[in-house]
C-alpha cells in the first residue's frame, strides 16, 4: 500500500513538473510577442534578432516537454484524468511552439522592412491592437490552464472574432492605403503578412483554451460556439 501511495506522489510530481515547464514555455512566447511588437513600432533591428534567436529555446522547450510525457504515457501508463492531462499538454505546446514562431515571422518582417525606403507606411495602431487582444488570450489561456479553471474558455472564443475582426479591417485598410499610392504596395503586403501572423496567434491561443474543456470536462470544444462552451462550463458548476 505504501508503495502504491509513493508511486502515486511521484506521478503527481512529475505532472506537476511538466506543468510548470508548460508555464514557462507560455512566458517565453508571451515575452517573445511583446518583443516582436515592440521591435516592429521601434524599428529596433537588435531587437529584431534578438527574437529570430531566442525562437530556438522556445523549440528546445517543446521537444524537452513532449519527450517528458512520452515517458510518463511510457512508464505511468495513465488513465482518465491523467491522461487527458498528458494529451492537453501535447496539443499545448504545439501551439505555443506555433505562436512563437508567428513571433518569429513578425521579427523577419519587421528587419526586411528596416532595410526598405519609408514610403508613407500605414500606421500600427491596428497592428498594435490586435496584438494586445491576442496576448490578452494568450495569457488567459495560461491562466486557465495553470488554475484548471474554465471561466474564462469563453471569453478568449469571444476574443478570436475580435481578432479577426481586426485583421479584416486592417486588410481593408491596407487595400485602399495601395490603390492610393501604389509606391506602398511592398511595404503595406509585409505588414499585410505581420497581421496575418497576429491572427494566427488568436487562433493558436483559442485551441489552447479550447483544450482545457477536454482535459476537465472530456469533451472536445473545437468547433463549438462561445454559448455551447459557457452551457458545458455552467453544467460543471451546477448543484
Amino acid at each position: 500500500m505504501s508503495n502504491s501511495k509513493h508511486t502515486s506522489r511521484q506521478f503527481d510530481t512529475e505532472l506537476e513538473a511538466v506543468r510548470e515547464r508548460v508555464l514557462m514555455m507560455g512566458g517565453l512566447v508571451e515575452s517573445q510577442i511583446r518583443l516582436a511588437l515592440e521591435a516592429l513600432i521601434g524599428n529596433d533591428i537588435a531587437l529584431m534578432n534578438r527574437v529570430i534567436a531566442d525562437d530556438h529555446r522556445v523549440n528546445a522547450l517543446e521537444v524537452e516537454i513532449d519527450e517528458q510525457c512520452t515517458r510518463i504515457i511510457a512508464r505511468r501508463q495513465p488513465a482518465a484524468n491523467d491522461l487527458r492531462m498528458v494529451m492537453t499538454i501535447i496539443k499545448t505546446i504545439a501551439d505555443l511552439e506555433r505562436i512563437g514562431d508567428e513571433a518569429k515571422k513578425i521579427a523577419y518582417m519587421a528587419r526586411d522592412l528596416s532595410h526598405r525606403e519609408h514610403i508613407h507606411l500605414p500606421r500600427y495602431t491596428e497592428i498594435r491592437h490586435a496584438a494586445k487582444l491576442v496576448l490578452d488570450m494568450l495569457h488567459k489561456s495560461l491562466d486557465s490552464f495553470a488554475r484548471l479553471d474554465l471561466a474564462s474558455v469563453a471569453h478568449v472564443v469571444r476574443q478570436d472574432e475580435l481578432v479577426d475582426n481586426e485583421f479584416r479591417a486592417i486588410l481593408r485598410y491596407l487595400v485602399t492605403f495601395m490603390m492610393e499610392d501604389p509606391r506602398t504596395i511592398s511595404n503595406a503586403l509585409e505588414i499585410l503578412f505581420i497581421a496575418k501572423a497576429i491572427e494566427r496567434m488568436g487562433d493558436h491561443a483559442q485551441n489552447m483554451a479550447e483544450y482545457m474543456v477536454y482535459m476537465v470536462k472530456g469533451r472536445d470544444a473545437r468547433h463549438i460556439s462561445a454559448e455551447e462552451i459557457e452551457r458545458e462550463i455552467q453544467e460543471e458548476t451546477m448543484p
